[in-house]
């Protein structure tokens, strides 16, 4: 289990079949089992779950906090805490109390309320059977969790896309922009060998595009040999 203290929704995005994936896993701490702990203070400053503002050390119910945030967000069309001045923000997760527009149903308030319970140690999902207490809850009895795990429930919406590189979903201001390539770092050592370089690319293969840049360090590397 990791620790992802990521969750958000501009991390949830939709496949071409309309089916949820989550991106974006640059704050995470793997192999975190019950009971672990970590203390990094990390995240988006409306997702922190109190334990992490208050600076103790946190196990993964912080992940069912930010899942509670998303939740709330998707069912109230707006933040449970929010204000622009971040120590201002910090106060209300701590301190303040949860509310709920009065059309939520009554299973709807119950999960709300359990993942966003300030305790951690009493929070939904935060106990030994971590995700299965949540799916136990009212709110998702009609949900056949075998089905969806294997993706054999029609998704509510699946995007009109032509192809795997389609960006027709995304804004222009982004997709219409200069593709910047980071440079390779600056050596002050001898060149890499290509043993050496092909280690270093390795670490990329499973990636849909990476930097080719390497290819003239390859070359120079050749020539030294």
């Amino acid at each position: 289990m990791d620790v992802l203290i990521g969750a958000k929704l501009e991390n949830l995005l939709l496949d071409k079949d309309g089916h949820i994936k989550i991106a974006d896993f640059g704050l995470c701490k793997e192999e975190i089992s019950f009971g672990d702990k970590t203390s990094t203070f990390c995240g988006t400053p409306e997702y922190l779950a109190p334990e992490v503002l208050e600076d103790n050390d946190y196990g993964r119910s912080v992940d069912w906090w930010g899942v509670g945030v998303v939740m709330y967000e998707m069912m109230c069309g707006r933040l449970p805490f929010y204000s622009r001045d971040h120590q201002k923000l910090f106060e209300l997760i701590m301190a303040s109390e949860l509310r709920f527009p009065s059309k939520l149903s009554p299973e709807a308030k119950q999960l709300l309320a359990g993942l966003l319970f300030k305790d951690p140690t009493q929070r939904l999902g935060g106990g030994p059977d971590d995700a299965l207490e949540v799916c136990q809850q009212p709110f998702f009895k009609p949900i056949d969790w075998e089905k969806l795990y294997r993706k054999e429930i029609e998704p509510p919406y699946k995007p009109s896309v032509q192809s795997e590189t389609d960006t027709s979903y995304f804004d222009k201001e982004f997709t219409s922009a200069p593709v910047q390539l980071t440079p390779p770092p600056a050596r002050s050592g001898p060149l890499a060998t290509v043993d050496e370089l092909d280690e270093m690319q390795s670490n990329f293969t499973q990636f849909s595009f990476h930097n080719t840049l390497d290819s003239s360090l390859r070359e120079a590397s050749e020539m030294m040999e």
